[in-house]
């Protein structure tokens, strides 16, 4: 809030505008394949954008062919860009348990290996005791018969994924449209969050 009335006070000493960017935050989630994670998210009030992108591995600026080839030790991920004063990371959580199998550490659905494993990325202490205690939360519901596994580990650094996986869903949603219902994602969801 200090920060806030300074930046204020700056804007009105030096005649400089305060911009909506200093409050925006990032999250960053893997669901398996980035296409499906993006949907969900991009739908939420509050949420700027959500890029499809890598993280979790050690090679610097992979490509796709590198990541999909299982290499990397990168995981397909989605950053939003979010404004914590429209929509909180507690929201953004749920809306990732809403969208993935918590209970599959070797992939997600229809795509196996490490490069589609799930996991939360936290930037922050916050996120980092928020998102330990949403999956503690979610464990203790019992809503799936198999233990909650994803990880919750610190992003290191996070990576865009090439241009053609921007917004596939809107620029492909034919061919998207496909893999989905072929990939056994919404079958899952049904399965589990249709109450």
């Amino acid at each position: 809030m200090k920060f806030i009335k300074f930046a204020i006070l700056l804007s009105l000493v030096f005649g400089t505008q305060v911009t909506g960017a200093e409050k925006l935050k990032k999250a960053t989630f893997a669901g398996g394949c980035f296409w499906c994670m993006e949907p969900p998210f991009e739908k939420l009030d509050g949420v700027k954008s959500a890029i499809s992108g890598y993280a979790g591995g050690s090679v610097v600026n992979p490509t796709y062919r590198q990541v999909s080839a299982g290499s990397t030790g990168h995981t397909e991920v989605v950053q939003i860009t979010y404004d914590p004063s429209i929509v909180s990371y507690k929201t953004l959580l749920a809306t990732f348990w809403r969208n993935i199998d918590p209970t599959d550490a070797h992939g997600q659905f229809v795509d196996k290996g490490s490069h589609y494993r799930p996991a939360v990325f936290f930037h922050d202490k916050m996120q980092q005791s928020e998102a330990l205690a949403s999956k503690a939360d979610l464990q203790k519901k019992k809503i799936f018969e198999k233990d909650i596994v994803v990880e919750v580990t610190p992003l290191k650094k996070f990576y865009p994924a090439e241009d053609y996986h921007q917004d596939y869903y809107k620029k492909s949603s034919i061919r998207y449209k496909f893999y989905r219902y072929n990939s056994g994602r919404d079958k899952f969801l049904n399965k589990y969050w249709k109450k």
